[in-house]
């Protein structure tokens, strides 16, 4: 795959941005898409992902990938009685319309034995004061596994990597205030390298036959 990119959105800050970081570690050639580029080396897109005619006009020619992944994401908080509709549109366009936009424009440039990965969230399952933001990360399973069948005649493989609460900048965003993250069991955060550890498996040759699935790394705050 050395004529082939990946394709990394989120990769201003936090999971996205270690992800690509151990990608670049590992020899691959990385696009990174987000509204600011950072200091990450190599190619980069600078594309607002809550605009979803901006991400297929930017990902309409890149040339052959060897996988996407979809990092990019937010989180806002409230509970019943404070619901935020903007805030509801913004993760949904984001973590949802956003992936959608990507993988239609893009998934033709998959070589086959490709990968496609979504960040979704072990909060996908429904957690107090988080249903918007979970209700998005949900959206995501359903969308992988349907195009897992689409694309598995070429060896394309979708999941979703469901991390717990990580120690990225999100966890400092006063929109997500309302919940506060807990330590899990093992006792301390996921660490943005653990995903991406996790990830860099999933786009390897391990990763290989694992596909339609929803992949959680917790330290165990599912149990």
């Amino acid at each position: 795959m050395t004529d082939t990119r990946t394709l990394v959105t989120g990769v201003s800050s936090g999971i996205g941005r270690a992800i690509a970081e151990r990608l670049i570690a590992d020899g691959r050639r990385v696009v990174g898409m987000s509204r600011r580029r950072g200091d990450l080396p190599g190619d980069h897109l600078a594309v607002d992902l809550t605009d979803t005619a901006a991400v297929r006009t930017a990902t309409a020619d890149l040339g052959p990938l060897d996988a996407i992944v979809h990092a990019a994401g937010l989180q806002h908080s409230a509970r019943l009685g404070a619901l935020d509709d903007a805030a509801f549109t913004a993760m949904w366009q984001v973590h949802v319309a956003a992936a959608a936009a990507l993988a239609d424009s893009a998934a033709a440039s998959v070589v086959d034995g490709g990968r496609i990965l979504l960040i979704g969230s072990r909060t996908a399952v429904g957690v107090a004061g988080k249903s918007q933001y979970a209700a998005t990360k949900a959206a995501l399973q359903a969308m992988s596994r349907a195009w897992a069948a689409e694309l598995a005649p070429r060896r394309v493989t979708v999941n979703v990597l469901a991390p717990g609460p990580t120690r990225t900048p999100m966890l400092d965003d006063p929109h997500r205030a309302a919940t506060p993250p807990l330590s899990p069991p093992l006792g301390r955060l996921v660490e943005p390298s653990e995903v991406a550890d996790y990830a860099a498996f999933l786009l390897g040759p391990g990763g290989a036959m694992i596909t339609g699935q929803h992949l959680v790394i917790c330290g165990g705050a599912s149990l």
